[in-house]
């Protein structure tokens, strides 16, 4: 019994200290002797999650909850490891459960929000926010999650009074000064420079990544809604570069990862196909127009927008057998060559669920889903896939304005302006790739022409999804649906041309970004 209680004390402290490998062997050493101690089981599942060794995860809390089922911190951990698992079904039913047990906790609620936010109830992760922030007030985080969640309702006014009040508590919640710098157009006479600069200086003499990061950014934005563009560019790349200290980016791991893409799939076995015509996957590079695109389409009474989902690319990791941490990487692809297939169609429309199902037909709209564009179409031969083209400029331009997930597997180029372009060259290629080996499968479609021409490529869209026109899709600026991606404040607005050739206004700084992209072989429209 000593060596359990010392073994404990160990296990808790490794807890405490955020030791998580420790503490998963500790677990495994406990269990056997303690196999009903929820504690344990909780403490191991959680050292999983961190560890991303999702099927322990689930399981070990799945267990404490058993165990102790009023425990709400117990039921909401495991909920969130369901939606990192991506069983969104089992994911929603646990957060309902926990709903019940967690009404007068504001960090259960907080973490139910994200979990809501995760499967794609975003009314319920609406409500759990307020109720967070209503019980604990004075807690900027609440307060922020609740903002980014009206940002995603449309209510901008009501986002901006909850950002003022989170930095009323606390000035140091950078991204809360880069989401309040974003929510809108800033004019002569109301604008953040003033504060942001004056946050900025008192940051230099104390150096902080994140605060380097958020702030640059925000003026950037700023600046550049004062027509500002040099100001702006050079707190761009100030920003950038500080947000890049955190990562381990390689832009040749990237070329291999698409080489082998390319590789694999012209030698991956055919795959016995869902026949389901549900899923309309919008891919291409992000801040392309595909939020637009989504938004036209979901406007149509018989579709469903699921949002920015991870679940094709997480059931292709499931498929593969990989044990990488990595989503996709090269040891996933090359495990396709000889992974069973045929499972994939159904796998990825069930791990969609309860979301979907609803409605005839669903938007899954992750950009980078152009990665498995090959995949898709043989798994599922019904479904439609449209790819979204923009200018070069503006698109590697507009990926480097861009602040993504921090926790997204898939932007890291986007932290420099040169990996960028890199990236676009490979996207490039890899869309004429998909082209010759799935010829007339993916329809490709101008963000510029759209723009010029809203009704005709409209209905372009609406014909090649196999649904009928409705006029409802010419307003879809009127749709309610909330958008949780980067273009939510923009989509709430019709169709405008503030953003075509948006490079140009940058003049010379962008100059070796166009002869990067010229040398590439990339058509661009002349300086």
């Amino acid at each position: 019994m000593t060596d359990a209680t010392d073994l404990y004390a160990q296990l808790t402290r490794a807890f405490n200290q955020r030791a998580w490998t420790l503490a998963k062997d500790l677990a495994a050493r406990l269990l056997p002797l303690a196999p009903r101690h929820s504690g344990i089981h909780y403490i191991a599942g959680i050292a999983s999650m961190e560890l991303k060794d999702m099927p322990a995860a689930t399981e070990f809390l799945r267990r404490a909850t058993l165990l102790e089922p009023t425990r709400a911190d117990f039921a909401v951990q495991f909920a969130k490891a369901l939606t990192l698992a991506r069983r969104n079904r089992d994911a929603k039913i646990a957060a309902d459960r926990t709903l019940a047990l967690a009404s007068a906790d504001p960090a259960t609620l907080d973490t139910l929000g994200v979990v809501y936010t995760q499967v794609g109830d975003f009314a319920s992760a609406a409500a759990a926010f307020r109720q967070a922030a209503t019980l604990a007030p004075q807690h900027a985080p609440f307060r922020f999650n609740l903002a980014t969640s009206l940002v995603a309702s449309g209510d901008v006014n009501a986002a901006e009074v909850e950002l003022e009040a989170c930095l009323a508590i606390d000035p140091r919640h950078w991204l809360a000064h880069l989401t309040l710098a974003q929510l809108r157009q800033q004019t002569p006479e109301h604008n953040h420079v003033d504060r942001l600069e004056s946050r900025l200086q008192q940051v230099g003499d104390h150096p902080d990544s994140e605060a380097l990061m958020c702030l640059n950014m925000a003026l950037a934005k700023e600046y550049e809604d004062l027509a500002d563009y040099s100001r702006s560019f050079d707190h761009l790349v100030r920003g950038k570069a500080a947000g890049a200290t955190r990562l381990d980016y390689s832009s040749a791991r990237d070329e291999e990862l698409f080489a082998a893409i390319t590789e694999t799939f012209r030698t991956s076995p055919a795959a016995f196909p869902c026949t389901s015509d549900e899923p309309i996957f919008i891919i291409g590079m992000p801040r392309s127009g595909t939020t637009l695109v989504e938004r036209i389409i979901s406007s149509h009474p018989d579709v469903y927008s699921a949002g920015e989902l991870l679940n094709f690319g997480m059931s292709v990791k499931q498929i593969s057998h990989s044990r990488t941490s990595a989503m996709i990487d090269v040891d996933t692809i090359h495990r396709l060559r000889h992974a069973d297939l045929s499972p994939l169609g159904e796998l990825y429309l069930e791990s969609t669920r309860p979301a979907t199902g609803h409605k005839p037909r669903f938007i899954d709209k992750l950009p980078h889903n152009f990665l498995y564009a090959g995949f898709i179409a043989d798994a599922l031969p019904n479904a439609r896939i449209i790819c979204l083209r923009r200018d070069p400029m503006d698109t590697c331009l507009s990926n480097f304005r861009q602040l993504f997930a921090p926790k997204s597997p898939f932007f890291d180029y986007s932290f420099d302006l040169f990996d960028t372009a890199r990236y676009y060259v490979l996207f490039d290629r890899l869309m004429a790739h998909w082209e010759r080996v799935l010829p007339g499968r993916i329809l490709q479609i101008d963000y510029e022409n759209l723009v010029d021409s809203q009704e005709e490529n409209s209905r372009r869209l609406l014909e090649f999804c196999g649904l009928s026109w409705n006029e409802a899709c010419l307003r879809f600026e009127q749709n309610s649906t909330p958008v949780a991606t980067a273009s939510a404040v923009q989509v709430r607005a019709p169709i405008y041309r503030n953003s075509l050739g948006r490079w140009k206004k940058y003049g010379k700084q962008l100059n070796p970004l166009h002869d990067l992209l010229a040398a590439a072989g990339i058509p661009l429209e002349p300086r």
